[in-house]
């Protein structure tokens, strides 16, 4: 054990939401006395906070109100608010000037950064969770966790806490669609930046890039690469015939409301599929329409111009990859429709393609076979973001994001994430008077 400390809740990853549900933790033990507070701790591999700072694009604006921030729809009066960041900061009336709810994603950025600096104290950065298991008691029920992390800087070093509860949050992982591989010159867009500058820096020239996907990520990662490297050309592969424009228009955005959730979660599972479906063009594959429009009105200057350095590859899809000259890559392109393959020399390749849930079992081992699952394999979720567990069971797996076949769309987005902690923190305190 790395203590005798026993904790309420120990969070493991600590991404936006465990950042908000730490907060809510903080303002709750506010003023309480010792034995009345929540005893935390967050558990983060990384060496310091992040979130997606490959793709923090010096332009690229957030996609949701600034209003959805880690405490506002949970505590308008929070002083962890966004507005509080920007009054701390200096520019509060610079921001309100702009006439705009959706800030730039890399001041987001900063903000949860100033919010995860605020509740430090409750973090462990460098500690990654290797495994979860279950404490039994003298009459064989699940009475704890013991969470084992290793220290990413010493891999040899380990400790292991105790806690009453888990809240996972580890985030998504790149997905890198079948037959292709991350190497050298095939990149994810998660680290779209870091990789871009580090061949800037070699000085190797770009003559091509091809960029596989046709959501915002694939856009914006197209219109980057056209800027930073203005001798190349950038092609954009898409098995679409062009870029879906992002719905959000005010109903449809209502799928993202609290409320929602609540709908979703009581619906048959048919209704659930069926709300999915509708509502895909609000998330998933989809690029908001200023930055269609912009990107469509790059290409036509170009024709004008007489330059086309920008290709859209439509009704396409990436075949192959082999090894080319001097180090680049032969990139086979199939046109769908009529089969017709094209070889294209390039320098790099990127897969704008996703992310996909983290596999909870790798990481739980026998704690996983605690838990219950549905007709479809997937694990059972209560309302309260808590997994339902075999009977002997009496701390707490809650899960923050994975949850989409119960809690809908909003299961790894930023929406709810302030009323998801709320949910959560009120589990955990109604858990605790029912112990006590």
């Amino acid at each position: 054990m790395g203590s005798d400390v026993v904790h309420d809740i120990i969070g493991i990853g600590f991404g936006p939401s465990n950042l908000a549900l730490s907060i809510a933790v903080e303002e709750h033990n506010a003023g309480l006395a010792a034995d009345s507070r929540l005893n935390a701790l967050f558990l983060e591999r990384q060496p310091r906070f992040g979130w997606h700072r490959g793709m923090l694009i010096d332009d690229a604006t957030m996609q949701v109100s600034f209003l959805k921030d880690l405490v506002t729809l949970r505590n308008p009066t929070s002083d962890y608010s966004f507005l509080c960041f920007l009054r701390e900061q200096g520019r509060l009336i610079d921001f309100l000037n702009q006439k705009t709810l959706f800030p730039l994603r890399m001041e987001f950025h900063e903000y949860f950064e100033w919010a995860a600096a605020r509740v430090a104290h409750q973090v462990s950065y460098g500690s990654e969770v290797v495994a979860v298991d279950p404490v039994r008691d003298d009459d064989g029920r699940v009475t704890h966790f013991d969470v084992t992390c290793r220290d990413t800087a010493r891999p040899e070093a380990t400790v292991t806490h105790r806690t009453r509860n888990i809240s996972v949050a580890m985030g998504l992982e790149p997905h890198v669609p079948p037959g292709l591989e991350l190497a050298e010159r095939v990149w994810h867009n998660s680290e779209l930046i870091p990789r871009a500058e580090q061949l800037a820096a070699t000085g190797a020239p770009v003559r091509r890039a091809v960029v596989l996907g046709a959501g915002q990520s694939a856009a914006e990662t197209v219109d980057y690469l056209h800027r930073t490297f203005p001798d190349a050309e950038v092609c954009s592969v898409f098995a679409k015939y062009g870029y879906t424009p992002a719905d959000d228009s005010p109903f449809a955005n209502r799928i993202f409301d609290p409320e929602a959730v609540d709908v979703y979660f009581s619906a048959p599972s048919a209704v659930k599929q069926s709300l999915l479906d509708y509502h895909r063009s609000t998330n998933y594959s989809v690029v908001d329409m200023d930055l269609i429009e912009s990107l469509y009105a790059t290409t036509y200057r170009e024709k004008v111009a007489g330059r086309e350095r920008l290709r859209f590859l439509n009704v396409s899809r990436v075949r192959d990859i082999a090894d080319g000259a001097d180090g680049g890559l032969d990139i086979t392109v199939e046109f769908l429709p009529t089969g017709e393959q094209q070889t294209l020399p390039a320098d790099i390749l990127v897969l704008a393609t996703g992310y996909r849930p983290r596999d909870l079992t790798a990481l739980m081992g026998d704690a996983a076979k605690l838990c219950l699952k549905d007709d479809g394999d997937a694990i059972r979720v209560g309302r309260d973001h808590r997994v339902e567990t075999v009977p002997e069971v009496e701390a707490g797996i809650y899960l923050q994001g994975g949850t989409e076949h119960t809690h809908g769309l909003t299961s790894t987005l930023l929406s709810t994430v302030a009323v998801r902690a709320q949910e959560i923190h009120r589990s955990l305190l109604t858990d605790r008077a029912t112990a006590a």
